[in-house]
């Protein structure tokens, strides 16, 4: 059986029954009729196989990227299984800027909108003009727009009415050429008239000095979402832990880092086995070299009860979890 481990960030040493790489919709199609029990990765950066996949792994490798512009936007089409990171790149080596801000985000370009990525204040539905998907049980292709998408905070129509049903194939983007800088968040707020290009180098440096690489240290990048809260519950928070970060959502709504939250439990640089809450950012979860699915469980679950007893808050995994049978809840 193959191993998984070249498919998963995370790295931990389970297998699945074969592995398919496509490169068309076509292909996809026959590898799926061929082995209807799958799951379908990028990059495989937000994915962890907890136990030896009972399936097939269907690999995404659809390339290609085109652009052309307007007075107003740069437009950008670019295939499902391109490299997330590459792609930013190749837009700011060509002054087609907006993404700057969602810079070394692992994974692939389909996995964008599924996960509705976003980081400093940013996310990645801003700039999406339409997602293009195939239909697994008809093959048909379909075009949706972002209302389509029903994006939402690391949430999209693809976790839930479509997941299992279609399959992303490309994504098309619109980056206005005039526009905002976001600079609002965290290490950003201390830069002076940046450009985008300047808003890039930040974002990488302070990504690079918080975040561990996963060709170096397994891991799937931030393992829980930032919860939101009602505004009223933050206040109460705040009453009692006068120093608890929150970012406004909305006038009833506030997102706490759960970064933050992690810390404060007192988890941040605590081990079980070989699974490390990382000691520069606890919201990320490292495999020190021979974690195992059971070692993930144990540690994401203390975490989350320990958050929930500590700050009645419920924290969610980000990452998406597969086990025998596919994907698990904790």
């Amino acid at each position: 059986m193959p191993s998984l481990k070249p498919y998963s960030t995370f790295g931990l040493s389970t297998s699945c029954n074969t592995v398919v790489s496509f490169s068309s919709a076509n292909e996809f199609i026959d590898a799926y009729r061929k082995f209807p029990v799958s799951y379908i990765v990028g990059g495989g950066s937000n994915s962890i196989f907890l136990d030896d996949f009972d399936g097939a792994l269907l690999v995404n490798n659809i390339k290609g990227i085109s652009h052309f512009d307007t007075d107003s936007h740069h437009y950008i089409s670019a295939g499902a299984g391109e490299n997330w990171q590459a792609l930013v790149e190749l837009c700011m080596q060509n002054g087609w800027y907006g993404f700057e801000n969602l810079a070394l985000i692992p994974g692939s370009v389909g996995a964008a909108p599924i996960q509705n990525i976003g980081a400093y204040g940013v996310e990645i539905n801003r700039f999406i003009e339409s997602v293009i998907v195939t239909m697994i049980d008809t093959a048909e292709q379909v075009r949706l727009t972002p209302s389509d998408c029903q994006f939402g905070y690391r949430d999209s129509i693809f976790k839930h009415q479509l997941a299992g049903k279609a399959l992303i194939t490309q994504v098309n983007f619109a980056l206005p050429k005039d526009y905002q800088l976001v600079t609002s968040y965290g290490e950003l707020a201390v830069l002076i008239s940046p450009t985008a290009l300047d808003i890039y180098n930040k974002v990488i440096e302070v990504r690079k000095n918080k975040l561990p690489d996963p060709e170096v240290l397994g891991n799937a990048g931030s393992f829980f979402k930032n919860p939101v809260v009602s505004s009223t519950q933050f206040a109460k928070l705040k009453s009692t832990y006068t120093d608890i970060p929150g970012y406004t959502v909305s006038e009833n709504e506030t997102k706490v880092p759960a970064a933050w939250l992690i810390d404060c439990i007192g988890f941040k640089g605590k081990s079980y086995n070989d699974v490390r809450c990382h000691p520069t950012q606890p919201l990320v979860l490292t495999n020190l070299g021979n974690a195992s699915g059971d070692d993930v469980r144990y540690m994401a679950t203390e975490i989350i009860n320990n958050v929930r007893k500590t700050f009645d808050i419920d924290l969610e995994p980000e990452v998406r979890l597969i086990g025998k049978r596919g994907l698990e809840a904790l």
